[in-house]
């Protein structure tokens, strides 16, 4: 067996038009045809359940410092597990830590992230590379925006696009800390701007309404990657900005079904179990439940073509 590949391309490798990155996409399971995954009918039960817990380990990155919004690779490993085979393709279109493509490496899937920030792409290239596993699969981080993905791979190769996307303008504004407890909330954190970058081409940096007509654009390129009945799952909190929630989920989900996809499942990431000292706040007013518990997985598909089962 040859160990799994990592490989690293910037935005100047001349990766446009008809260089196109040769990544395997068939899968190398023995699965059945109508198989979507690989998962046992015991696994495939656990699955069902629309409320998923997940857990950190000492591979996963929870520093603020090296990246502002991160996530366990249990998260994207159970997805990939859920809708993809061994040997078939993942696209992550805002890599940013490389969590996405850790996970693929762990389930033997092919993989491409992309992120406009090299030092996000170098970070995913150092953990890749400190994965010791032997595999036929290849994983690949690119330096671009993600309104360039198209240009990289071919159609309908992807069984599954996997991405937790800049939250919108939440993270560009100075921290206060209100779901802090006591001292906690003059942490290191406090005032402090976690946005990724000023870049005009960011997500972050835009409102709700230009931030859901950007995932629009960017995701109707996106959609003739997929396989038909491929899935799109997109990882999402919604948020509070001058007492008023702001619900990125409905907005992301009427951007998508704008462009061609199809809503399958609204899937709670509960974390509780990750949140640690959680202050009080609203009370005795203002009622207002505690944002960072839970969180959206939106399952999405690409429709099968007419007359396909």
């Amino acid at each position: 067996m040859k160990k799994g590949k990592a490989a690293f391309l910037s935005e100047t490798s001349a990766a446009y038009g008809s260089d196109v990155i040769d990544m395997s996409f068939m899968k190398t399971c023995n699965c059945k045809g109508n198989n979507i995954n690989c998962l046992t009918p015991k696994e495939w039960m656990k699955a069902q359940l629309g409320v998923w817990e997940f857990y950190y380990e000492k591979r996963d990155i929870r520093d603020k410092s090296i990246h502002p919004a991160t996530f366990p690779i249990s998260l994207p490993r159970k997805i990939i597990e859920l809708f993809t085979h061994k040997g078939e393709l993942v696209i992550d279109p805002f890599v940013g830590s490389g969590t996405t493509l850790v996970a693929a490496q762990d389930t033997d899937r092919n993989a491409v992230g992309f992120d406009l920030q090299n030092k996000y792409v170098d970070l995913s290239m150092s953990r890749l590379k400190q994965n010791q596993l032997f595999n036929n699969s290849k994983q690949i981080a690119v330096q671009d925006d993600a309104r360039n993905i198209k240009n990289y791979l071919r159609s309908e190769t992807a069984s599954l696009i996997f991405t937790s996307p800049p939250y919108a303008n939440l993270l560009n504004r100075q921290r206060k800390n209100k779901s802090r407890r006591g001292d906690q909330r003059n942490n290191h954190q406090f005032l402090k701007v976690e946005q990724y970058s000023q870049d005009k081409r960011d997500l972050g940096i835009l409102d709700e309404k230009e931030y859901a007509n950007q995932m629009a654009e960017i995701y109707k390129d996106l959609l003739p990657l997929l396989k038909p009945k491929g899935h799109c799952v997109v990882n999402v909190p919604d948020m509070w900005w001058e007492n008023k929630r702001i619900t990125l989920h409905i907005s992301i989900v009427d951007a998508l079904r704008s462009v061609g996809y199809e809503l399958r499942n609204i899937i709670i990431w509960d974390r509780r179990n990750v949140v640690n000292a959680i202050g009080i706040f609203g009370w005795p007013s203002n009622y207002i439940t505690m944002g960072v518990t839970f969180e959206y997985l939106l399952d999405f598909w690409r429709p099968p073509k007419e007359g396909s089962k």
